[in-house]
Order: structure tokens, then C-alpha cells, then sequence
């Protein structure tokens, strides 16, 4: 782990993150009233853009500090595993956070057009992510009641998700395979309980109903699914864009 980097980035973000002025605000909240995946200008052309990898690797530079270099975040679940995921998906979430229609204050000025580039850079560095192979060790739930988290998971969240976690890249749906048990469950409490706003509203009206034995259970599960093994990195595999 590059300790220096991940430290000022932390504290880059504490400086940060009251950029948000009143303009921001009045922004933030028009940019709110936006359709869950009515893509904007950016998204679309990021989408539509030929991705160049070399560059994606020098945007992700900025990204690594807090992601690592792997892409496999953290185990607490500060920051999610991003290898491996749909690039619709880690285009749209960009999007969605530049639009101030995704709160996430840590990651807001690092995801900013000064700090990483226009959509070609959101081309670039999601087209790369993509390429990084998952983490074979991400952390999981207690594993105390994973028949009822297959259960929930099975009548609730396949349709959209997939049978493996595995999701849709066509319809925007997040790879939840291989991600952290503490991100996962952070980010659920937060749609379920309608704290993140650029939640898909089908998944909201969904799950609404989950307690939280539930939604440790569910999570707890797919916590444990796993992707191909062509998609999972070598145990302690290091990415070597990253060495010195």
C-alpha cells in the first residue's frame, strides 16, 4: 500500500469537500431531479468514446491513491473493489458523482474535470479498470445465515444482479461479485433507507421491506460470489503499471 498517497488524498478530501458553495448546492439539487439513468451529455459521450488504455492508466493514477493499484479497495469498506466491474457502470457512477447526482464528498474533487480530464478521461480510465483482474480475497459477512441470505437473494435480487452477481452491462446493474461485505452493506442501508439518490428506484421499492437481519443476511451471501476464475487475479498478484 503507497501510505503517502492514500494520506494525502484523505486529506485532500477533508480540504475539499466543502467546495460545495451555494451554486454547488442549487446544482446538486437539479441535477437530483434527474432520472435514474437519464445519461447526460458526459456519460453519453464517455460511452460512445474509443478508449485509450495508456492514458486510463495515468487517470487512474489519481484513482489508485484510495482504490489502490490493484482497483481492489479496502477490506473495511472505505472504497469498493472497482476491477473487473461493467464499464457502463463505473462511467455512469462518475457521472453521476461530476452531476452532483451521487453524494460522495471523499471522491467529488478527485472525480472533478481539473483533477482527471473531460469524458474522454472517463473513456479512458474505465476502459483500464476494466482490464485489472479481481480480488480472489475480498472480505466477507460472519457467515451465520447464509441459507436466508440465498433465499432473500434468489427472490429479490436476481433479476436484476443475475444468478452470480454477475449483472448486466446493457441495463447499468453493478458486478456485486467479489466486493466487499462492509461496502456492499454500507451502500444497501443507504438505498434502502433512501440516502443515496442516484439509487435505481426499482431496486429501492424492492428491498424497502428488509430489516437489518435481512440485509446482513443477503449481503453476507453475495459477498461470497464468485466470479470465473479467468476473472480473478493470482492470490497476492500485484499490478505491475504500479512498479517502481
Amino acid at each position: 500500500m503507497k501510505l503517502i498517497p492514500y494520506i494525502l488524498a484523505l486529506s485532500m478530501a477533508a480540504l475539499c469537500s466543502n467546495v460545495m458553495s451555494e451554486e454547488v448546492a442549487e446544482k446538486k439539487s437539479a441535477e437530483g431531479k434527474r432520472a435514474w439513468n437519464e445519461m447526460n451529455k458526459e456519460q453519453q459521450t464517455a460511452l460512445d468514446a474509443k478508449a485509450d488504455l495508456e492514458n486510463g492508466l495515468e487517470v487512474y493514477e489519481v484513482c489508485s491513491a484510495c482504490h489502490m493499484p490493484e482497483g481492489w479497495g479496502m477490506e473495511n469498506g472505505t472504497f469498493p473493489l472497482l476491477a473487473g466491474q461493467h464499464r457502463s457502470v463505473l462511467i455512469k457512477q462518475l457521472a453521476d458523482i461530476r452531476a452532483l447526482n451521487r453524494d460522495n464528498p471523499t471522491m467529488y474533487p478527485f472525480a472533478l474535470p481539473e483533477s482527471i480530464g473531460d469524458a474522454q478521461a472517463l473513456a479512458d480510465v474505465t476502459a483500464y479498470i476494466t482490464t485489472l483482474p479481481m480480488n480472489p480475497n475480498n472480505g466477507v459477512g460472519p457467515g451465520d445465515n447464509l441459507e436466508h441470505g440465498k433465499k432473500l437473494y434468489d427472490e429479490n435480487c436476481v433479476k436484476c444482479h443475475g444468478d452470480n452477481g454477475q449483472g448486466s452491462s446493457e441495463k447499468f446493474y453493478p458486478r456485486i461479485q467479489a466486493q466487499h461485505y462492509k461496502y456492499m452493506l454500507r451502500q444497501f442501508e443507504w438505498i434502502r433507507d433512501g440516502k443515496r439518490r442516484n439509487a435505481n428506484p426499482d431496486m429501492v421499492k424492492q428491498i424497502k421491506g428488509f430489516t437489518n437481519k435481512d440485509m446482513v443476511a443477503v449481503i453476507d451471501y453475495v459477498s461470497r460470489l464468485k466470479p470465473p476464475k479467468e476473472d480473478l487475479a493470482a492470490p497476492n498478484w500485484q499490478n505491475p503499471d504500479f512498479d517502481d
